[in-house]
């Protein structure tokens, strides 16, 4: 049986408070006939609430807010209308200004996102499924190798009119039908890593520059500042675009985790 270990890094743009992050992360265990579920999401810096839209997203679909979808489009359809109307609906929204509302209606968010499900991890052919839409990217890798890139995407290519999750009920059949889809088989020892788009295009240049370098450090980062750190390197050095970064870490081991760290 394979276990899970993850752990979840982030950073603002620099200048920014740890509250204006709008990037969204989240995991949850195996329950109900499905495995561990992992996802990010990258909320739109123009739109509004675009944090709460991404954190929203996430939280959805790997559980926190009822049955998580299944990765196939018309439930993905189903459950981000579903999550659409709870954006608008949220209580937290109830002593907002005629601006805000206005800004609700007519303004709205847009997210990227990407969902990981694991699947048979006591079985005999354990696997990842994965759905895309937007350029956060899923890095599978083994040994200091990258096994699987999902969605394959050029560093020239991050950010330039992603796919994502609108709040507007309009468009979301079109996105939504977008989505791209993925799986591949897991080995003791593999790591998953989820990133958002500034973080991931910086990981895809770094990849062709030294593999083992790159994969080492990040299977390393053991403290939030130690990723904190890396990134303001890599901004300072023009290698990383000043963006929100998220970087989701998971491991699969054999043997479960003896011990417990907890980071404050």
């Amino acid at each position: 049986m394979l276990h899970t270990r993850q752990v979840v890094f982030y950073a603002p743009k620099r200048g920014n408070a740890d509250a204006e992050w709008e990037d969204g992360a989240a995991a949850a265990p195996a329950q109900a006939g499905r495995g561990p579920r992992f996802a990010v999401a990258d909320g739109a810096t123009q739109g509004f609430g675009s944090a709460r839209w991404a954190q929203q997203l996430v939280a959805g679909f790997v559980g926190d807010q009822g049955a998580p979808p299944d990765l196939a489009v018309d439930a993905l359809h189903h459950w981000a209308s579903d999550v659409q109307e709870r954006w608008r609906d949220d209580p937290r929204l109830s002593g907002a200004t005629d601006l805000q509302r206005l800004k609700q209606a007519t303004v709205g968010s847009f997210a990227t996102f990407l969902g990981c499900e694991l699947r048979d991890l006591t079985g005999p052919r354990p696997r990842w499924a994965a759905v895309a839409l937007g350029d956060a990217v899923l890095f599978h890798v083994r040994e200091h190798r990258v096994v699987a890139q999902f969605p394959r995407i050029a560093p020239e290519e991050f950010g330039s009119n992603p796919d994502g999750v609108p709040t507007g009920a309009a468009a979301l059949a079109e996105l939504i039908g977008r989505a791209r889809f993925a799986d591949g088989d897991l080995a003791d020892g593999d790591l998953l890593y989820l990133a958002t788009d500034a973080f991931a295009q910086w990981v895809t240049v770094a990849d062709r520059r030294d593999p083992r370098a790159l994969w080492s450090t990040l299977a390393g980062l053991d403290h939030p500042e130690a990723f904190r750190g890396l990134v303001r390197g890599r901004r300072a050095a023009g290698e990383m675009v000043n963006d929100d970064v998220t970087l989701m870490r998971v491991r699969l081991e054999r043997s479960p985790a003896t011990h417990l760290v907890v980071c404050l």
